[in-house]
């Protein structure tokens, strides 16, 4: 006979619907109660009715707010939940904001769902970990830069111009050049006139993430 007792209860935010559902569906096979959720502002809006003892949340969830800062949330309305991330950034160095004791999990360094049921019952043990594929020289590159140069390359991915960039981040046109400039350096992308940085950042963006889900934003 199993055992009856208490039933772990396991918020997952995911904007991707097929993702969502594969990791519901991996969760509640390992007898965890499953709340899944498209969105943070959804997932905010269901801590008052679903108390979790663990948020397994994408990073980037295609909206504000974002994984890191719906963990933060989370964390003040329940300081004992535990934290997963499951993301296809390559690397946590670029999220200071991480909460203490959260797990890291790169969707591509996992084989079988049998990792991350593993990663979310040892962050319930207070046993946080890491899981991240040895890097490419590409993806190395990309995990060592900081959030907004992150943010900087998904927008440029996406197609938007710097004055897009700039509205859509409520910063000066000029902030945005210049932080695109310091993405493009970061990633050795300014050194060959031949090559469109833009392009380039870009494709990298799309070799290290895939690309982006369309977006279908306007100012």
């Amino acid at each position: 006979m199993g055992d009856t007792g208490w039933v772990r209860r396991v918020l997952v935010v995911e904007d991707q619907s097929l993702m969502r559902a594969l990791v519901s569906e991996a969760l509640k096979g390992a007898e965890f109660e499953v709340h899944p959720c498209a969105s943070a502002a959804e997932a905010i809006s269901a801590l008052s009715t679903f108390d979790p003892d663990v948020l397994v949340t994408d990073i980037d969830l295609g909206a504000r707010p974002n994984g890191v800062e719906l963990a933060q949330i989370v964390k003040a309305l329940s300081p004992g939940c535990a934290v997963v991330f499951l993301t296809n950034y390559p690397s946590e160095a670029a999220f200071p904001d991480l909460p203490a004791g959260s797990t890291f999990v790169n969707k591509s360094s996992l084989d079988s769902v049998d990792g991350l049921v593993g990663a979310v019952k040892s962050t319930l043990e207070d046993h946080a970990v890491t899981v991240t594929p040895p890097p490419p020289a590409e993806a190395a590159k990309v995990g060592e830069l900081t959030t907004v140069q992150l943010d900087i390359l998904r927008l440029i991915s996406e197609g938007w111009s710097n004055a897009e960039i700039a509205n859509q981040r409520g910063s000066s046109v000029r902030a945005v050049e210049k932080a695109v400039s310091r993405t493009f350096e970061a990633l050795g992308l300014n050194r060959r006139p031949s090559m469109n940085p833009r392009v380039a950042a870009a494709a990298l963006y799309a070799r290290v993430f895939g690309w982006p889900a369309p977006d279908d934003r306007s100012r």
